[in-house]
Formats: structure tokens, C-alpha cells, sequence
């Protein structure tokens, strides 16, 4: 049984989740604005976090922001806007999934219980690095760094450039990509892989150019 924060100023919003969750096994805290999210947060321990973009006192990504200071916990952003601005600054806080409004309630417990299945998935100990020039990765310390400064990406960006550099080398269709890092129940679209791919080349800096783009294709890493 998991435990499930909506965060929503719109009572009718988080009642029709709170339904849909429940049935679902979920055990549901809600909070009316981004404020109340971050308090319910630091007393208690979320498993997944629903939260809407637009809310009163402290906005969505605000509290976020504050959230991901102390806890890891897998959010879903709501939100009535669709543009590509808001994706990435919602997946640049480490936001896992981004919703649009209207959406199906049943499609986003869907989305929730496939996030959960992921996060439940103990991760690969594989005690080796990789370097290239000043690119450091350690898979088992989880870091990134670029001569010697450790590099700042969300979870999900971690999930894809590990995958990718395990696999350097190799061309990976779209949707390996994102069967292998989102998981084969994702309910996304590809708009979402070609976000974290220019977030990651984005934390890349000068080693951006090591993800080529294989048009008609997907991605590879190359670095020998």
C-alpha cells in the first residue's frame, strides 16, 4: 500500500483522484496548496506526489523545488498548460511525469502505479566507471562529473545517460529507450525522451555532442 499526497487548490480535482486511488489501494494525504504539500511532506513520508502547477501561496514548482531539498519522492506535475516550456522546467526540478488537463484519472493511476513499479526496482550495482577525457561516470556512486565537478541531473536524467553509456556505441531505437528506462507500461509520449535528451546534453556541456541523433532512428552514445 503506498501512501499519495494530491496537491491541488481544486477540491473536485483531488476528490475524482482520491477515488480512483483509493480503489486502487493507495492510502491518500491532500493538501489545497503548494504551501500545505511542502509541511505535509517534511512530517511525513510520501511514496508519490500528485501536484498541480497552479495553485495559491506557493506554485507547483515552488514546492517542488522545496520538496526535492530533502526527499526523492516521484512527483507528477498537473497542469491545464501544454507548452514545451513547462515540461522542461518541471523535468529540469526532477518532476517524473507532467499531465495535461483534462486527463483520464484511470490513465493517470496508470502512470502512477507504473512510476511505483520503477522506483521499486532495485538499481544495478555495476562497480565499474567509465571515463572519457574529463568525463567521469561511476555507475555504482551514481555521479557524473566533468573535470572533477560533479554534475547536477534529475533522476530520470541519470536513468538515460547511464543506460546510454552502458550501451555506448550502439544504436537505440526511441522505443527501447524508453522501455528500457521508463518501463514498458509508460504512458507517455516522445515528446517526453526528446525533453530528457536535451536536458541531458544541457548538463553535458561540452560533451553534448557524444549523443548523436539518428534521424528516423533514436539516439547512440559515441565514445570510444
Amino acid at each position: 500500500m503506498s501512501r499519495l499526497l494530491i496537491a491541488d487548490d481544486e477540491f473536485r480535482i483531488r476528490e475524482l483522484i482520491k477515488k480512483y486511488a483509493v480503489y486502487e489501494g493507495h492510502t491518500v494525504f491532500e493538501a489545497q496548496d503548494g504551501r500545505e504539500a511542502v509541511e505535509i511532506c517534511e512530517k511525513e513520508d510520501m511514496d508519490i506526489i500528485i501536484m498541480d502547477i497552479m495553485m495559491p501561496h506557493l506554485d507547483g514548482f515552488a514546492a517542488c523545488q522545496e520538496i526535492r531539498k530533502r526527499h526523492n519522492t516521484p512527483i507528477i506535475m498537473l497542469s491545464a498548460l501544454g507548452e514545451e516550456y513547462d515540461r522542461i522546467h518541471g523535468f529540469e526540478l526532477g518532476v517524473d511525469d507532467y499531465v495535461v488537463k483534462p486527463f483520464s484519472p484511470k490513465e493517470l493511476m496508470m502512470r502512477v502505479n507504473a512510476i511505483l513499479k520503477r522506483y521499486a526496482k532495485n538499481t544495478d550495482s555495476i562497480n565499474d566507471r567509465f571515463i572519457y577525457n574529463g568525463l567521469c561516470v561511476d555507475f555504482s556512486a551514481r555521479t557524473v562529473e566533468i573535470d572533477g565537478e560533479r554534475v547536477t541531473m534529475t533522476p530520470k536524467e541519470y536513468d538515460l545517460f547511464f543506460f546510454m553509456v552502458k550501451n555506448r556505441g550502439l544504436a537505440l531505437t526511441r522505443e527501447t529507450l524508453i522501455s528500457k528506462v521508463w518501463g514498458y507500461d509508460f504512458f507517455g509520449d516522445d515528446r517526453t525522451l526528446d525533453t530528457h535528451i536535451k536536458l541531458l546534453r544541457k548538463s553535458l556541456k561540452e560533451y553534448s555532442g557524444l549523443i548523436v541523433t539518428l534521424r528516423g532512428v533514436g539516439y547512440r552514445f559515441e565514445a570510444n
